[in-house]
């Protein structure tokens, strides 16, 4: 049993858990005529969403005053919608961010003043999945609301479900990104070939570079100190520990970051990898 703690609207609720966490309860009518304190009829309850962190709690109550409840339900049925196809978990924050966004693209569309994605090639690319999901999205939106919007706004959801996936900003997310291109473009030069993007290998490399600039741009370094190991790849993997180097100074220099040997040595290995792809074929 769910007693309220705040009315949000109608159909949207606060209410607190026995263990202190605030959730939102949605549902038809678990609103109407109701104040702090009463309860919520388990039959009326459609779905329950908990948002632990606090801050993030009271900015999606904010959202959910000022934002149209049906931009709120759509929001909410592709992130349900997401979570069961990708399988993947997503940070809370997500129903902040992309309900925010689909309000906001909607507004835009009907302004007509419509925002073309710059990295729309490098989200197809670097993000199939989350690509799909986002033209999926875009579906849903023009199925229920009647508003048809662009692939450029399904480049710009599919970040939102990035983000999501790897605890970061949207900010992070575009770096990120950004590094995956560059970092792609000094190994396709350095090698002097191209890949085989279909290989579970550079798929698993591209996975890697995501993961490497998730930690690279929220400073979450790893160390092993494997000095042993670390010097053996060095040493079989000559070749490929030298572009590993190229990747390293690269990032030095337009980020003014380090990276650790931990992180050099296993970039080693997934270029030694995709080469062996390139090679076998």
């Amino acid at each position: 049993m769910y007693v309220i703690s705040k009315v949000i609207n109608n159909n949207v609720v606060c209410s607190i858990e026995k263990d202190g966490t605030e959730v939102i309860v949605r549902g038809l009518g678990v609103g109407f005529q109701k104040k702090t304190g009463d309860l919520i009829q388990k039959e009326k309850v459609e779905k329950i969403y908990r948002i632990a962190n606090e801050k993030t709690s009271n900015s999606l109550q904010q959202l959910l005053e000022d934002i149209p409840l049906e931009h709120v339900q759509m929001g909410t049925e592709i992130i349900d919608y997401v979570r069961e196809k990708l399988n993947r978990r997503l940070n809370d924050n997500i129903f902040i961010t992309l309900i925010d966004h689909i309000n906001f693209a909607i507004e835009r569309k009907e302004n007509h003043l419509e925002y073309k994605n710059a990295l729309l090639w490098e989200i197809k690319k670097f993000y199939p999945s989350e690509y799909q999901m986002g033209l999926k999205a875009i579906d849903m939106i023009e199925e229920r609301l009647q508003v048809r919007l662009s692939e450029d706004e399904a480049g710009f959801i599919a970040l939102h479900f990035v983000n999501a996936e790897l605890d970061t900003d949207m900010s992070s997310t575009y770096q990120i990104t950004e590094l995956i291109h560059d970092v792609l473009e000094i190994v396709k030069n350095y090698y002097n070939t191209t890949f085989d993007e279909e290989s579970i290998h550079y798929e698993r490399f591209i996975t890697h570079l995501k993961f490497f600039g998730q930690r690279l741009f929220t400073n979450r370094v790893t160390q092993d100190n494997d000095a042993g190991f670390y010097q053996m790849i060095k040493n079989r993997y000559q070749k490929d520990y030298a572009c590993a180097m190229l990747i390293e100074s690269y990032v030095e220099e337009r980020y003014k970051q380090k990276i650790t040997e931990e992180e050099k040595t296993f970039l080693t290995v997934h270029l030694r990898r995709i080469t062996m792809d390139k090679n076998e074929r």
